[in-house]
């Protein structure tokens, strides 16, 4: 009998463990500000530390559909669509330019809504920039920056941009024209798979959704952002100086083949930030799509360290 009750105590032990372990559930909701019906995902326990995780082009929240159950069993996670992506939906009436400022000023709402006072941040991609305003805004609120593929020094961006130079420095209507064709379905794919050494492990629903999003919401918004990138650029050294003076705790985690932001604009985060931590992975831009177990094991422990 002894014998007996000693399996069954190791038993539920096990079982114990094994639910402890579980990840918490996913919530997707809707939260409205300044005329913008933001959806967001939202997992984990409001007691522990946040992380926002913000998506960029060609992709939404959906992105984070497998990291957020692991980041949730130890943060709380949120991770909104932006404006002119995935389910997030500017009201009619509302008077709304698809610029990175305005971007940045919805989710600044938005984390004041949602009382997000203190958060680690993820970055990819648009998601950078909107993620860089927040910081020079409001350092005191930044615990730790992961930028993959989140580009912040000039020597990050490849010739793929070139197109969008042009637009930037003469938006003309024949320069901004000539934009449209990064929002294909053909060019969406493009930008899943190109870099990545084994593309059977790109899932066709990530880009088509992207495509689907645009068709529904529209191009222009894409346009105008591609058009507006170049804003970016100029607000660099605002933000090399946030790095300098605060030293956020800095994960670059970057797939090394992206053909738009080069392997130098993730080694260039420690010129201003001496102990940010790079690491490359053998994938594209959508790193996630490829290696998202590596990202959130890198992400946990890095995170673990700093928070």
């Amino acid at each position: 009998m002894k014998a007996i009750a000693a399996f069954l105590a190791l038993l539920g032990a096990a079982f114990g463990a094994h639910a402890t372990d579980r990840a918490p559930p996913v919530h997707h909701r809707t939260l409205e500000v300044a005329g913008v019906d933001v959806f967001y995902r939202e997992a984990g326990s409001p007691q522990a530390p946040t992380v926002l995780l913000l998506h960029g082009f060609a992709a939404s929240s959906y992105m984070f559909r497998d990291l957020i159950p692991q980041l949730a069993q130890r943060y709380h996670v949120v991770a909104p669509d932006l404006p002119g992506f995935g389910q997030t939906r500017v009201q009619p009436g509302t008077e709304f330019r698809y610029t990175f400022d305005q971007l940045t000023a919805v989710v600044d709402a938005f984390t004041a809504a949602k009382g997000l006072d203190r958060y680690a941040l993820y970055v990819f991609d648009y998601g950078a920039p909107v993620g860089w305003r927040l910081a020079v805004r409001h350092p005191d609120r930044i615990t730790a920056i992961v930028s993959q593929n989140g580009n912040a020094y000039e020597e990050g961006l490849s010739e793929g941009w070139a197109d969008m130079r042009k637009a930037w420095d003469a938006p003309t209507a024949e320069n901004r024209e000539a934009l449209r064709r990064f929002n294909t379905p053909d060019m969406i794919r493009w930008q899943y798979t190109e870099g990545v050494p084994d593309t059977s492990l790109i899932a066709p629903e990530p880009w088509q959704l992207a495509a689907d999003a645009i068709e529904r919401i529209g191009v222009e918004p894409q346009v105008d952002l591609l058009a507006d990138y170049g804003s970016n650029v100029k607000q660099y050294a605002q933000l090399h100086a946030y790095f300098r003076e605060h030293r956020p705790p800095t994960l670059a985690i970057w797939g090394r083949n992206d053909p738009f932001f080069l392997p130098a604009g993730a080694e260039a985060f420690k010129r201003d930030n001496p102990a940010a931590e790079v690491r490359f992975l053998d994938t594209g831009h959508l790193a996630l799509e490829t290696h998202g177990d590596e990202i959130a094991k890198q992400m946990l422990a890095f995170l673990g360290r700093h928070l």
